[in-house]
């Protein structure tokens, strides 16, 4: 390859000797991007999900690093991988090719892989202890998470738990079919072997007395107080909120419900409510819910899992009375806005115990009265740092504004986190910053083949009601490897050589296997055929700037 001559109208510099290469003809030149996949920017924990899905991909001591990736983020990978309703999935860009990537599936393998095998996290070394003490309260997935990412930037940390077992919701609130007791105790030592303290009976009535001596507070209350609705019912019905069921059922001392059991209401807890019920022998389990199937908030998979153990729905449907042995239902019916309206007309539904499943709130007694703490709609008033009115005092989770997911949980109690690592070193915080995402315009999905989505397997649904045995099993090794391998890669280079073969003036040098590659511009025409038949979409036509 040699120098060009000066082309026609152009002339090299007065006195120069300079002549013109090739590449100074385009009008546009390849530039190798980074972009944010779609997946990792709909994480409520912020996971590098491609990262850890490509380490993955090489199997063996891959899964290691793939599992010490994936938690550099989240310390909780085999408890998310049951319970997260993955909006990952629902953002991969795969969808519109084939079928989404079961990112979720991956993790929980990663996750069960590591309890398996034992794999730990490395404590902070000594020259990264700083010797600052900082206290959370509660050990739900916001607790557990603020007090791993504290601990990896080196603070002692102590955990207070109100219960008699370390988990918050994720052992209160969730059922054991979805989420097995041993998988939340394997994550939870895992976290006291790095040096977390973790104490539980330790209620916490007075903030200011059980913060003192601490540097520094996160409050990180579960919603675990069931919301009530005002309906009329006689002195013999018997009606709980789904919050207690729930608790009681994971505590080992469930109420006795009967053989008919109505729950109200059309959320997840709702779902897990009458789920619960059928375990515990209800042989009919009918939830009342005043809207339609579209507009329930319960997700579809929970909902789907409920009708094949036998769950009845009534929808458009309020209760007007609960008395012994029965309750009263008015039909609905949706106005021009979609709202539900009365329609004075009356079914009735046998039922020997009604559960309220309409909600759920954050006990806030611990704040009540605290000068400074604002608590608004619910929940504490806090800034981007996560800390609330009350210097050093932060909130994260259910205490916290937000959704009530336990991975949106684990993203808050981390950011809450790096809010507390800032202020107690005088720093600055760092907000997230917002990167372009890799949508899925920019792929060139010719090189990908075909490859449908491996399902997980799952329990027998004549097996289900009979206890409380694990539903959705785990992906088999074989399979986990082959749906991180379906990962396209979105808007991040993973060295296929593509550009490499393809570019007709041979400018794209190789820089060995981990540093991708480099283009000689002076020999680049701007062709643009590199980014055209880039796969992942991490080549970029800019204009040559003149």
């Amino acid at each position: 390859m040699t120098s060009a001559t000066v082309p026609p109208g152009l002339s090299a510099p007065a006195g120069s000797s300079a002549v013109y290469h090739t590449g100074s003809w385009r009008t546009e030149r390849p530039v190798y991007m980074s972009l944010l996949p779609p997946c990792s920017a709909a994480c409520p924990a912020g996971e590098d999900i491609q990262a850890w899905l490509f380490e993955a991909q090489e199997a063996g001591d891959g899964y290691e690093r793939a599992w010490r990736r994936l938690t550099v983020e989240n310390p909780l990978p085999a408890i998310m991988g049951r319970v997260c309703y993955h909006p990952c999935q629902a953002a991969c860009n795969r969808v519109q090719l084939d079928e989404m990537v079961g990112i979720n599936a991956v993790e929980r393998f990663l996750g069960d892989l590591a309890i398996a095998k034992g794999w730990q996290f490395e404590p902070p070394a000594g020259d990264r202890l700083t010797g600052r003490r900082v206290l959370v309260i509660g050990s739900g997935p916001a607790g557990l998470s603020a007090a791993y990412h504290l601990r990896m930037s080196g603070h002692e940390v102590h955990v207070l738990e109100a219960k008699t077992e370390f988990g918050g919701m994720l052992r209160y609130g969730i059922p054991a079919y979805r989420l097995p007791r041993h998988v939340i105790d394997a994550e939870v030592a895992r976290l006291e072997a790095v040096g977390i303290v973790l104490q539980a009976n330790q209620r916490v009535e007075d903030l200011a007395a059980r913060a003192a001596g601490y540097d520094a507070t996160v409050v990180c209350v579960g919603a675990g107080v069931g919301a009530h609705v005002s309906i009329p019912a006689a002195t013999a019905a018997k009606v709980l909120d789904a919050v207690r069921l729930l608790e009681e059922t994971a505590a080992g001392t469930p109420p006795l419900l009967g053989r008919r059991v109505a729950i109200y209401g059309g959320g997840n807890t709702a779902m897990d409510a009458a789920r619960t019920a059928r375990r515990l022998g209800a042989e009919d389990a009918v939830i009342i819910y005043r809207r339609t199937k579209a507009q329930m908030p319960a997700h579809e998979e929970e909902y789907k899992d409920a009708i094949s153990e036998g769950i009845r729905v009534k929808w458009l449907s309020t209760i007007a009375e609960v008395e012994r042995g029965k309750v009263v239902i008015e039909r609905m019916e949706l106005d021009a806005g979609g709202r539900p309206q009365p329609t004075g007309v009356f079914d009735e539904v046998e039922a020997d115990t009604v559960v309220l499943a309409i909600g759920q709130d954050a006990d806030l007694d611990i704040v009540e009265g605290v000068p400074g703490m604002a608590v608004e709609r619910g929940v504490i008033a806090v800034d981007e740092r996560m800390m609330t009115g009350v210097p050093g005092v932060f909130a994260a989770g259910d205490a916290a504004p937000g959704d009530r997911t336990a991975t949106y949980a684990v993203g808050q109690g981390k950011l809450a986190a790096r809010g507390v690592d800032a202020y107690l070193r005088g720093r600055e915080f760092a907000a997230p910053q917002r990167v372009a995402q890799a949508t899925f315009d920019r792929l060139n999905t010719w090189y990908y083949a075909d490859a449908p989505a491996q399902s997980r397997p799952e329990l027998e649904a004549a097996r289900r009601t009979s206890g409380f045995e694990e539903v959705v099993q785990g992906l088999s090794e074989a399979s986990a490897l082959f749906e991180a391998r379906r990962c396209m890669s979105c808007g991040n280079c993973f060295e296929c050589d593509n550009c490499y073969g393809l570019c007709p003036d041979d400018v794209i040098r190789k820089l060995g296997e981990g540093k991708k590659y480099s283009i000689d511009l002076n020999y680049c025409k701007g062709c643009g055929i590199c980014a055209a038949e880039c796969p992942c979409g991490c080549i970029e036509m800019v204009p040559e700037e003149r």
